[in-house]
C-alpha cells in the first residue's frame, strides 16, 4: 500500500481546525483508503458508514440517534448518495467542545457542492483528492505513472495489459452507471463520443462551436457536456489570464483530461512506445507535468491560468502564489532552449521566474530569470 503522507498531514490540519472536512475526488481515486489511513494516523476512536451499503444507509436510518453518540472521528464515506445527512451534520458541527470531527468521502456532483456549501456554511471545508504522484511512487515509475496515470489500480495492476484492461472497463462503467449517479442525465454513447473526442483536443484550447459542429447540437449542450465532466473531476479547465497589456489575449480555457492513463485509453495507445509515437504524446507529457507542478506547490486549479495572446505569445501556466509570479514552460526534451515566446512572457507578465519542466535528468540555468528543471527533480528544485 502506498501512504499519502502529504494528503494526510493536510487532511489531518484541516481537521483540527474545522469541524467537517470533505475530501473530494472522481471514482476509484483514492478518497477511502486515504480516509483510512487519517484514522490509522490519529489517536481517536474511529467510526465508518459506507453510504453505498445497505447495512450503513439502515444503521442511519434516525441519522441524530446513529451520530450523536459518537466520539473522535466519523467518516461518511459516498455522501452524495444521502444529502439528507447535511443538516443534521450542521447541528452536530455547532456542538460546544466538539466531541467528534465529521471526514466525508464524495465525487463531486453539483447536488453535493450545493446543498453542503448551504447548509455547513462556515462548518466545512473541502480537499481535493487526486490519483498518485510521482512524489508518492517514487521517480523510478515515471515512466510508468505517465501511461498508466495516477488512479491506484491502473497504476498497480500487474500488467500493461491489464491496467489498460481496468481503465477501459472504468471508462464504460463510470459513463453508464456512476455519471447518472452523480445527477448526470445525459446519453452514455453520446458522452462517449464527446469525452473521446476531448482527449484529442487534450491541451488545447476550447472552441466550443468547432465542438457543436461535430455533434450537429449547440453551443449550449457541447458546454453541458464539458460542465459536466468537469464536475465529476475527469476533466480539467486551465483558465486564461488576462494583463494588463496592449496585446490582444486568448479568452478561452485550455482543457485536459485529468488523467493521463484515462486519457491515453479514451486514445487508444495500449503501450509506452506507442505513446511515444502519437501526435497527442508532447500535449499529454504537458498535462502529466502541469499535475504534478501544481501538486509540489499545493495549488488547486481554480488558482492557476495559461496566458496567450492571438500573436503566438504563451506560457503553459501561471502560478501566483502569496507575492510570487512564477511562469511555467513545459517541453517534453531533454535540452531545452529559450524561445522569444518566454521573454515575451517573463516581461510581459512581470515574471519572478520562467521554469522550463523538461525531460532530461539535470536542473540548470538557461537565461536570467529562466530556469530549466527536470520532473524528476521538481521535489528538490522548485520550492
Amino acid at each position: 500500500m502506498i501512504v499519502r503522507t502529504r494528503h494526510i498531514e493536510r487532511v489531518r490540519g484541516l481537521l483540527d481546525r474545522h469541524p467537517v472536512v470533505g475530501i473530494l475526488g472522481a471514482r476509484q481515486v483514492g478518497k477511502t483508503t486515504l480516509a483510512m489511513q487519517i484514522a490509522d494516523s490519529l489517536a481517536v476512536p474511529t467510526a465508518r458508514f459506507d453510504l453505498e451499503d445497505p447495512r450503513d444507509q439502515a444503521r442511519l436510518g434516525d441519522p441524530m440517534l446513529a451520530l450523536d453518540g459518537l466520539r473522535g472521528l466519523v467518516i461518511l464515506d459516498e455522501i452524495q448518495r444521502c444529502p439528507s445527512l447535511f443538516p443534521v451534520l450542521r447541528v452536530l458541527a455547532d456542538r460546544p467542545s466538539r466531541p467528534a470531527t465529521f471526514l466525508i468521502l464524495g465525487s463531486a456532483s453539483p447536488e453535493l457542492l450545493q446543498q453542503s456549501s448551504e447548509t455547513l456554511a462556515g462548518r466545512i471545508i473541502y480537499h481535493e483528492l487526486a490519483g498518485f504522484h510521482l512524489d508518492e511512487v517514487g521517480i523510478g515509475h515515471l515512466d510508468r505513472i505517465w501511461l498508466r496515470g495516477g488512479l491506484p489500480l491502473s497504476f498497480l495492476a500487474s500488467s500493461e495489459p491489464a491496467s489498460l484492461e481496468w481503465r477501459e472497463a472504468f471508462v464504460r462503467t463510470f459513463l453508464e452507471r456512476d455519471m447518472a449517479q452523480l445527477g448526470f442525465r445525459m446519453s452514455a454513447v453520446s458522452l462517449r463520443r464527446f469525452w473521446t473526442m476531448l482527449a484529442h483536443y487534450h491541451g488545447q484550447t476550447w472552441n466550443a462551436s468547432e465542438f457543436a459542429r461535430s455533434f450537429g447540437v449547440s453551443d449550449a449542450t457541447v458546454r453541458r457536456y464539458l460542465d459536466a465532466l468537469a464536475s465529476a473531476l475527469v476533466v480539467r479547465l486551465l483558465q486564461p489570464w488576462h494583463e494588463n497589456i496592449a496585446k490582444r489575449q486568448v479568452r478561452s480555457p485550455k482543457v485536459y483530461v485529468a488523467d493521463t492513463g484515462l486519457l491515453h485509453a479514451l486514445l487508444g495507445i495500449e503501450s509506452a512506445d506507442e505513446l511515444l509515437a502519437h501526435p497527442k504524446s508532447g500535449a499529454s507529457w504537458e498535462g502529466f507535468a502541469i499535475n504534478e507542478v501544481l501538486h509540489r506547490l499545493e495549488v488547486t486549479h481554480d488558482r492557476c491560468w495559461f496566458w496567450a495572446t492571438h500573436a503566438s505569445a504563451e506560457l503553459d501556466l501561471l502560478v501566483r502564489t502569496g507575492s510570487r509570479s512564477l511562469g511555467f514552460e513545459i517541453k517534453h526534451t531533454s535540452s531545452p532552449k529559450v524561445t522569444p515566446s518566454m521573454r515575451i512572457a517573463l516581461k510581459d507578465l512581470h515574471l519572478d521566474e520562467l521554469i522550463v519542466i523538461h525531460a532530461g535528468r539535470d536542473s540548470f540555468p538557461l537565461s536570467p530569470g529562466i530556469r530549466a528543471v527536470s520532473l524528476a527533480r521538481i521535489e528538490e528544485d522548485i520550492g
